[in-house]
């Protein structure tokens, strides 16, 4: 809206003019009016200061530091020379400008859909394979177990490949999971089906081999989908990173999913980034095989700290597929991107 065009302003304008002995206290609010009204365009210096404190909001709500001072440069470059709405002030309008920047990282190009992808793939007669991996003690197993109930409830059958020959204790946590999740989804309840099941080979053997005679097994009996465990690991540990990145390559899986904590915030982030620079490294494939997208694991335990969603997908530009929100088979959720921006944005 112009000067000549705004009522409001016009009418202060006028008063300053007549009564002089006025003009200061007038002034001031007039430059309280033009703060407000939409009469010029923005320039770094008008958003600094507000730029500086979001910064640091990301900052303490766990977004890593490189990426929240990344955030704050984009909306800058993005709100340099536009002018501002009617009776908006420049915090609002940057605010505004971040939630959707934030939004729209949240909700990255690709998106997961596995419940279609799997009904893809049952059209080819196949089995869909995904396969988890991360560092230790995130919740791999658990997390597995419960994206298998989510896909029983969606009526599939699920071949879970214990793929962790490595860990003590591994294969007797699936085969508890299994028979846990099997009592509550029984054969008599699908017409004789088994729903769930557990292929092992013990401990000490090649997960690559272990996983590909799985999925032919998962074809040759008709399950709809194959879930890989594998051993948790370091993302510098070159042997064990080798091990899976060949597995991935010899075994094509449909999807690699990786499982952080976010209650660990940017340790999570540098895991991810080094999980994948390592997967690249030690790779035998031309174009190696990436992660394409995440679980995050103890996403109630971080009230609103929940940057690092952020800076995860940021970085990586995959999506978070699942978050983990409690102990039960039950506690697994898609990620509701506005309600993370409104938990990040909360003062």
């Amino acid at each position: 809206m112009g000067f000549d065009s705004c009522p409001l302003a016009l009418c202060v304008f006028e008063l300053s003019c007549a009564c002089s002995a006025t003009k200061g206290t007038l002034g001031g609010m007039f430059g309280m009016l033009k703060g407000l009204v939409g009469s010029k365009s923005l320039s770094r210096e008008d958003m600094e200061s507000v730029l500086d404190k979001m910064r640091d909001h990301l900052i303490a709500k766990n977004v890593a530091a490189d990426i929240a001072v990344q955030l704050c440069e984009s909306v800058a470059n993005k709100l340099e020379g536009k002018v501002m709405g009617t009776f908006s002030t420049v915090t609002s309008t940057v605010k505004q400008a971040l939630q959707e920047s934030l939004v729209q990282i949240l909700q990255p190009q690709r998106r997961v859909d596995m419940l279609r992808d799997i009904m893809d793939a049952q059209r080819h007669q196949r089995p869909y394979v995904v396969t988890f991996c991360g560092v230790n003690g995130v919740g791999k197993s658990t997390n597995l177990a419960k994206i298998s109930f989510w896909l029983l409830e969606n009526g599939f059958s699920v071949l879970i490949a214990a793929c962790d020959t490595f860990r003590a204790g591994a294969v007797e946590q699936l085969r508890t999971h299994t028979r846990r999740l099997s009592a509550l989804h029984p054969p008599e309840n699908h017409g004789g089906r088994t729903m769930v099941q557990l292929f092992e080979k013990g401990y000490g053997k090649d997960a690559a081999g272990i996983a590909m005679e799985a999925i032919a097994f998962a074809r040759n009996q008709g399950f709809d989908v194959v879930l890989v465990d594998t051993a948790g690991r370091m993302q510098d540990n070159a042997p064990l990173m080798t091990a899976l990145a060949k597995l991935i390559t010899v075994n094509t899986p449909d999807l690699v999913l990786f499982v952080g904590e976010a209650l660990v915030g940017n340790e999570a982030v540098d895991q991810l980034v080094k999980f994948n620079r390592a997967l690249a490294d030690h790779s035998m494939a031309q174009t190696p095989r990436l992660i394409d997208g995440i679980v995050l694991t103890k996403f109630d335990t971080i009230d609103d700290k929940v940057g690092a969603a952020i800076s995860m997908t940021y970085i990586t530009s995959k999506p978070i597929v699942f978050v983990g929100t409690g102990q039960t088979y039950c506690d697994l959720r898609s990620l509701n991107a506005k309600a993370v921006v409104a938990a990040l944005m909360k003062a």
